[in-house]
């Protein structure tokens, strides 16, 4: 990394020590004088300087001030120079703020920045600075601004800390965003310094934006390190969680190899028709008008505040962002999958970046408004993003200008604005320069059925969204494409990235024929995902879908769902700034049972706490929220939460198909927490005059699996949740970077909690469902059913895999499968059970499809 040029001048006669003035406007005056005796600025800038308090306060912090001007009188600074105002009794600048050393700057361009970082690493040093308070040599300040003294620049080698280990990168694509984002989260944990180095460029390991702008790729060299107290552990742990990532990676760039290979044969029309190339992103044919979204960067208005009201809008607006990315993210998971999800856990570490950051508060220390700073730290690190030679990181930068733009809505909400807003009524193809992967992800389905851009890449985020999605798609189709006029007819081939334009009659009569072929294998596909998951003994086992809105059903019900086993209630408080009313609430839950049409709905009540955390709640903080407030104990303390949401689902229930409604509770662990639900849910119904509903419990902690058939006569059904009981269980949080791998779900002891869980329902006639991971896997489900679970539910893309390995089995062969597997040590001895089943490759296979 280049070291910082100063390019102001550091002259003694800048510098006057032993100053006494009166108070910070005399203070201000005394140092821009300075600037005017050295011919750096014209008389009227000092004025300038004055007024630039008004607007904001250039108190940096720990006895330091930094005055400048106003922005637009930047014409009276005739050369770039800094003047320091050493008052070592101090001078009070603002309410409890002495500033005792002032540096007053004049910039014309950014050379100021280098001062601020001087500046920044001098406050880390407070031993020093205090001695600069009070020093009597001009030299020692000159110095302490110095490139020289002030930050020195690593030299290769020399730039390593203390412990380290050398490695080639064996990932076949680089390091892209998702395994990077594993790295920052490694070495995050660590109390010390962690760093990547590669030749002679060096990145902070805790920061994402440079990691990605190293450019690392196949078989580039580098070298981690780290220093403190746990130096040897920190390099321990990052080599693990490098080095574990290779399998995955290859994995995955093996079958990306393996797809390229096949031959690209997309539809062809019958008479030769005008086209536009592009790169084909998502299989599949979009007959419609053709509408053109216009995005220009946005015209973001420099409104300059204080510091301080400018510090909180940020890290306000950076907090929200992270929730709603966590929603996203968490969304994304349910209805497409968690590698789709990634891309969104990938974006919010984006917002961790503490280069990202400090550039944003440089600019608002200049005088420059948050959101106008903001925007201009974004573009700077997205063009850094843009220019790197490999083509994944380069994509990257789309996703840094997703998040920038989340985050500008937030700090400025005239700026909320968006590329689709104003889409036809009618289904379109969408035509785009480019799109967000959370435009992409938020795309509806009704009105867009093919998506064509001119710039963006097979690899990049919104097109694996749109593979995900179903949705046609090109990329990489060049300025042409929004050169188009709206409303012109089209046809959209995403198989052979080819848009054609104009069809006649005969064309759009052929691939309409083209469609309706797709559309009968489909359908076959279909009718067996529709078929029950019974075994060929005749057991039938209910799979279900986990969703969270009303228009996730209808592709839940394509993909074989035959109820929705869980909703989760809290995306309705995650994806909004305030708790949602009872009324609408009520709308959702009415919308929920309408798309299922008389099919069992399972409502799981509010689940706050732990890994969920809603800001606008404003809950207090937990050391520990795995272990706290969360769930049924959260809402027991917090009636306001509770009886809305039960008042909401009873009026559902009084316009829904008998039985068709349950409720749960998350997060049970006593029955006086049970009691205590069924006494407000028995309130609630009898003052609405609602029908009685089947209220269930959660079986997430070991308590609750344990005391089950007591817990049995006072519910009417148990539904566990697997991720939750697996962490209890083994004590292991699914979260950590380190040991989120040795939370399996297969382990024997959780396997043996399912059972006990089973058998204490059976004495008292309660069904057992499961809606956690392993319910989604083929081999966990065929575990789940031999243990006696009657129903399973899951993310939808996972239901044809589940049903196909039920349907091949017997309920003997599968409950003496379950009974070798809790006979088993370890999950890996239980996972080897499945290994050479004549169904497994093809049922695993179908569920990742």
């Amino acid at each position: 990394m280049a070291p910082d040029t100063l390019s102001v001048p550091l002259l003694p006669d800048l510098v006057r020590l032993g100053a006494t003035p009166a108070g910070k406007e005399e203070a201000i005056r005394e140092a821009a004088q300075l600037l005017v005796a050295a011919g750096c600025i014209d008389p009227a800038y000092v004025d300038s300087m004055i007024r630039r308090e008004g607007v904001a306060n250039t108190f940096l912090g720990h006895g330091v001030a930094i005055p400048h001007g106003m922005v637009e009188d930047r014409e009276l600074v005739r050369r770039n120079g800094i003047a320091i105002l050493q008052i070592p009794q101090g001078v009070r600048w603002n309410e409890e703020q002495t500033a005792r050393l002032v540096v007053a700057i004049a910039a014309r361009s950014d050379a100021h920045i280098t001062v601020l970082r001087r500046l920044t690493r001098l406050m880390q040093d407070e031993e020093r600075l205090n001695a600069l308070f009070i020093a009597t040599d001009p030299a020692l300040l000159l110095g302490a601004m110095s490139e020289e003294t002030a930050a020195p620049a690593p030299a290769g080698p020399a730039a390593d800390l203390a412990e380290r280990f050398e490695w080639t990168v064996d990932y076949p694509t680089g390091l892209h965003a998702r395994p990077a984002s594993a790295w920052v989260e490694a070495a995050r944990a660590a109390p010390g310094r962690v760093q990547i180095r590669h030749g002679d460029q060096v990145a902070d390991a805790k920061t994402l934006v440079a990691l990605l702008q190293l450019g690392l790729r196949m078989g580039d060299r580098v070298v981690v390190s780290a220093d403190g107290a746990e130096a040897a552990t920190t390099v321990a742990r990052m080599k693990g969680v490098i080095t574990r990532l290779t399998a995955k990676e290859q994995a995955d760039a093996a079958a990306a190899e393996r797809k390229a290979r096949v031959p690209v044969q997309g539809w062809i029309p019958p008479t030769a028709l005008p086209a536009i190339a592009g790169v084909g992103a998502s299989p599949g044919l979009a007959i419609g008008p053709v509408h053109v979204v216009l995005t220009a960067p946005p015209a973001v208005p420099d409104r300059p505040e204080s510091l301080i009201d400018g510090g909180n809008r940020l890290h306000e607006a950076l907090d929200r962002t992270r929730q709603q990315l966590k929603a996203l993210a968490d969304d994304t998971a349910r209805r497409l999958g968690p590698a789709e999800a990634g891309i969104f856990t990938a974006q919010a570490e984006l917002l961790n970046d503490t280069d990202l950051i400090t550039r944003t508060c440089q600019l608002m220390v200049e005088g420059h408004g948050p959101g106008w700073s903001w925007h201009e730290a974004v573009e700077s690190g997205a063009a850094a993003l843009a220019a790197l030679p490999n083509p994944v990181l380069a994509a990257r930068a789309a996703d840094l200008r997703d998040v920038g733009r989340r985050v500008l809505a937030r700090i400025d909400p005239s700026l909320r604005g968006g590329t689709l807003h104003d889409l036809p009524d009618t289904p379109c193809i969408l035509i785009a320069d480019d799109l967000s992967p959370s435009d992409t992800a938020g795309l509806d389905m009704a009105r867009v059925i093919g998506l064509a851009t001119a710039q963006g890449g097979p690899t990049s985020h919104t097109a694996i969204l749109a593979r995900t999605l179903g949705l046609p798609a090109m990329v990489a189709g060049g300025a042409a494409l929004t050169g188009l006029a709206n409303g012109t007819p089209a046809i959209l081939d995403g198989q052979s990235g080819r848009l054609f334009l104009n069809p006649t009659e005969a064309d759009l009569a052929a691939a309409h024929g083209w469609i309706e072929e797709q559309r009968v294998r489909k359908a076959l596909q279909e009718e067996r995902r529709g078929l029950p998951a019974r075994t060929r003994d005749g057991h039938a086992v209910e799979i279900g879908a986990n969703v969270n809105r009303p228009d996730q059903v209808p592709v839940a019900l394509s993909q074989g769902a035959e109820a929705v086993g869980l909703m989760r209630t809290e995306f309705l408080f995650l994806e909004r700034g305030d708790a949602p009313s009872e009324d609408e609430q009520f709308e959702t839950y009415r919308a929920m049972l309408a798309a299922l049409d008389g099919r069992p709905l399972i409502v799981r009540a509010l689940d706050i706490g732990g890994d969920k955390q809603v800001p606008h709640l404003h809950l207090p903080h937990e050391e520990n929220p795995f272990l706290g407030v969360r769930g049924a104990r959260l809402l027991l303390r917090q009636p306001e939460l509770l009886e809305p949401q039960l008042r909401a689902l009873y009026r559902a229930a009084r316009e829904a198909k008998p039985g068709a409604l349950s409720i749960m509770f998350p997060m049970i662990t006593t029955l006086a927490e049970i009691q205590a639900l069924r006494a407000a849910c028995d309130r609630i119904r009898a003052e609405l005059d609602a029908p009685a509903v089947p209220l269930g419990i959660m079986v997430e902690v070991p308590a609750a699996a344990v005391m089950a058939d007591a817990l049995a006569r006072h519910v009417d059904f148990f539904s566990i949740g697997t991720n939750d009981l697996t962490q209890y269980a083994l004590a292991v949080d699914r979260q950590h970077p380190e040991l989120a791998a040795e939370a399996d779900s297969l382990h024997p002891a959780v396997l043996r909690l399912i059972r006990m869980t089973v058998e204490g329902a059976d004495r008292h006639g309660r069904w057992v469902g499961v809606c956690g991971g392993i319910a989604g896997d083929p081999f966990g489900a065929a575990l789940l059913a031999g243990l006696g679970v009657r129903e399973l539910s899951m993310t939808p893309r996972d239901i044809p895999g589940v049903k196909d390995r039920l349907r091949d089995s017997s309920l003997t062969a599968l409950r003496d499968l379950a009974r070798r597997a809790l006979d088993c040590e370890t999950a890996d001895a239980v996972r080897a059970l499945d290994a050479g089943t004549p169904d497994a490759g093809t049922a695993g296979a179908e569920a990742a499809s």
